[in-house]
């Protein structure tokens, strides 16, 4: 049993049951729903139903917005374990994608004056929903095999970029709000039906990375990019998530497994980064070369070390 406490903001995108497993404690990012207020995350509330709302909601022209993760959040969550003699491993979302990440480094600062004996590391995750869950997920399953808080976080740090997340959207207008993509080119996409296809790249922000004619092309560009870039499918868990498209994100999954992968996570994609990607987004991710510039497949390969759970 460790003797630390592994939290997540709930960007990381984990099912109930990798949760409850792992023992890995969700701090909620928060949004708001035509000005009304939420949990992205709520204990004992089954995500599906949260999102499946949620998504209806945008699909029916709500306005949605989300805010990052205070440091009085993460420090209220924290408190009870370093008060209780544990020591905490803070997981965030990207910092290239929000800045929970500047938040968490400013809590455990605040929080190692008033628990100096304690160890209170923070590491950005360099990935978003499943990709940032997969991480947490490697982390806890190492800590099973006896590896401290210190150990862990650096296996954190070592292996991030190792973490593939690739997604494509069935809509521009979102992205064309976030600032993603302009506005010219989300009118002329959506004439000529161009998909974009996004990944988290080597300075941990999420960016189109090419465009496709119509969603099989573009849902085909995520296979062939799992198919460049996968190390060992067999010995690893491969996640999707999807933004209310379940049907499309099993047929995923069955073309997944084809190639090799035998334990695939799926769920609903989180609200905190769906609200800027949209309904019928659909991601994958998965253990991989290194997405740093200059890094060798030999070298990422050596680092990956953590296989899927065996049944």
């Amino acid at each position: 049993m460790r003797n630390f406490d592994i939290f997540v903001d709930s960007a990381a995108n984990l099912t109930e049951e990798l949760i409850k497993e792992y023992d890995i404690k969700v701090i909620s990012y928060s949004c708001l729903v035509n000005g009304k207020e939420m949990n992205c995350y709520e204990d004992g509330v089954p995500f599906a139903e949260t999102a499946k709302k949620f998504y209806a909601a945008m699909r029916e022209g709500a306005d949605t917005k989300t805010t990052l993760v205070n440091a009085d959040k993460i420090m209220t969550a924290v408190t009870p374990a370093l008060e209780a003699g544990r020591d905490a491993l803070i997981i965030t979302i990207a910092e290239g994608i929000s800045g929970t990440y500047n938040q968490a480094v400013e809590a455990a600062k605040e929080l190692g004056k008033k628990f100096p004996e304690r160890k209170i590391l923070v590491s950005q995750s360099a990935n978003a929903s499943l990709g940032e869950g997969l991480v947490a997920l490697y982390a806890a399953r190492i800590s099973a095999d006896g590896k401290d808080v210190v150990s862990c976080h650096q296996w954190i740090e070592n292996n991030k970029f190792n973490i593939h997340g690739v997604c494509t959207v069935d809509s521009l207008k979102y992205l064309k709000r976030g600032g993603r993509v302009s506005t010219a080119l989300a009118i002329a996409g959506t004439i000529l039906n161009i998909k974009p296809v996004l990944h988290g790249d080597e300075n941990s922000k999420l960016t189109v990375f090419c465009n496709e004619r119509g969603r099989k092309k573009s849902i085909a560009r995520l296979i062939e990019t799992f198919k460049e870039n996968v190390i060992d499918p067999e010995n690893q868990t491969v996640a999707i998530a999807h933004a209310d498209c379940e049907e499309e994100a099993l047929e995923l999954a069955e073309r997944i497994k084809a190639l090799g992968a035998k334990d695939i996570v799926m769920n609903y994609y989180d609200l905190c980064t769906g609200a800027h990607a949209g309904p019928g987004t659909i991601a994958l991710f998965f253990t991989g070369k290194s997405r740093l510039i200059g890094a060798t497949a030999a070298t990422a390969g050596a680092k990956v070390g953590v296989k899927a759970k065996q049944s």
